[in-house]
């Protein structure tokens, strides 16, 4: 899709939306004319989906963007639209690939009822295609994340989704379906680019019953949120998400008693696992349209720059800065997953070994940034901290990532309290200044991303 049609697209979908507003403030539900309006949004959403899974909206001050094209003159033409649905606390809006004409018409009447206010509009977070939240604003230490986090989980699950399917058909067909790949990968990236802390804050949820399509998910996130952090973006950044998706790939030939083994494998059941990377990078180099990164990623992503890791006996002067990124989440994503032969580890440990023999197996540099990118305390952890009160990290502080922003819940007796905020950065004597221990949410009853 060219520039011009795109940006004439754009202009046509938010002129279509404030129409049906309009139209659904004016007329009964069943209205001929409310039914034209909807009818036209869908037309002009399934013509955008056709070059993108998931179209967002943003209000941007008193301006429109759509994707990444502004609207011209959108304060001039549509200033009462942004006007109301910032006074709903609405500032992007995603209609993600799929939506039907009934959520879009269930949209706009709650968007355009008389009287709509913040709390009227909460049961948005049902609509399964449509997801609406604030902007992230960045650049700001321990900036609190304020997103439509119900919105992130159905994304979340719906990639986990997609990606068994992923390894489904390389298991089936010998190759995966790189049309199926690209989608969940631009459907990450899009999100990475607007707000990386809330979907870096999801891969902290367990689901170790699907292990193996999470894990895929996890490495892909937090590959792209890297290279993100390094301004990498665009193509690249998508061809880098979808070789760290794939990176695994090559256990589709791997016996499924080794891969589900409850107990630790043996040196014999290992060997057979370790085979997995020349298999990954076979698949990949048969499978057509995928991007000649992603056979790399799968061949090299455990070796190590001082020669360590297999396949033995090989030893690359560089390793492709793919290979890298994905191999420093992979090694963070698997040590931090709780499974019937493996405690989790918390993160200082996971860091502490990408920093082992004297950080020559990582570019150390790269892991520096990682740590201060997902922090030594993740966002959406539950902690102690030294007065005993009980938190959840709501925002990493880069210059010391041992002393994140976080909300307290519970005090030192274990009474839930009026949650609020602290950056322990500014402790002062006396003060909650350090984090003692992670905690496991499970243990209170509590779901410490709705905190967020």
């Amino acid at each position: 899709m060219t520039a011009k049609p795109r940006a004439h697209l754009a202009g046509d979908l938010v002129k279509q939306l404030a129409a049906a507003l309009r139209s659904v403030q004016l007329y009964a539900p069943d209205h001929p004319l409310v039914g034209r309006s909807i009818a036209a949004l869908a037309d002009t959403l399934a013509t955008l989906h056709g070059s993108s899974p998931s179209i967002a909206i943003g209000i941007v001050g008193e301006a429109l963007v759509v994707a990444d094209v502004p609207v011209p003159r959108a304060a001039e033409t549509m200033g009462k639209v942004i006007r109301q649905l910032k006074g709903l606390g609405i500032e992007r809006i995603v209609f993600d690939h799929g939506v039907q004409p009934e959520e879009l018409s269930r949209f706009v009447q709650i968007i355009g009822a008389p009287g709509a206010t913040e709390a009227s509009t909460a049961s948005l977070s049902q609509l399964k295609h449509v997801r609406v939240g604030r902007l992230q604003e960045g650049g700001e230490a321990g900036k609190t994340v304020k997103v439509d986090l119900a919105g992130y989980r159905r994304l979340y699950d719906d990639v986990v989704a997609q990606a068994e399917t992923l390894w489904d058909s390389a298991k089936l067909d010998g190759a995966p379906d790189p049309q199926a790949g690209r989608q969940v990968v631009d459907s990450l990236a899009e999100e990475i680019s607007q707000n990386r802390t809330a979907l870096l804050a999801l891969t902290a949820l367990k689901d170790y019953d699907s292990y193996t399509f999470t894990h895929m998910v996890n490495v892909s996130i937090l590959t792209m949120g890297q290279a993100r952090g390094l301004g990498i973006e665009g193509p690249l950044l998508r061809e880098m998400g979808l070789a760290a998706l794939l990176h695994d790939i090559g256990k589709v030939r791997t016996p499924t008693e080794i891969l589900s083994k409850p107990d630790k494998l043996t040196d014999q059941e290992f060997d057979i696992l370790r085979r997995h990377p020349v298999d990954g990078a076979a698949i990949l180099r048969r499978t057509p349209d995928l991007p000649t990164l992603a056979p790399i990623v799968a061949f090299e992503h455990h070796l190590r720059q001082d020669g360590t890791g297999y396949p033995f006996g090989l030893t690359r002067p560089t390793l492709n800065l793919g290979t890298v990124l994905c191999g420093i989440a992979d090694v963070y994503d698997a040590m931090r997953s709780q499974r019937v032969y493996q405690q989790a580890f918390p993160t200082d440990r996971i860091l502490a070994v990408l920093q082992r023999n004297n950080g020559e197996q990582f570019d150390q540099h790269l892991v520096r940034r990682f740590v201060q990118l997902v922090g030594i305390y993740p966002v959406g952890n539950m902690v102690r901290l030294n007065t005993g009160d009980v938190a959840v990290v709501v925002g990493a502080y880069a210059p010391d990532p041992y002393r994140p922003r976080v909300r307290i819940l519970l005090d030192n007796t274990g009474t839930r309290v009026r949650p609020h905020e602290l950056n322990l950065w500014e402790a002062t004597e006396g003060e909650a200044g350090a984090i003692e221990a992670p905690l496991d949410p499970a243990d209170y009853d509590l779901d410490p991303l709705s905190y967020l």
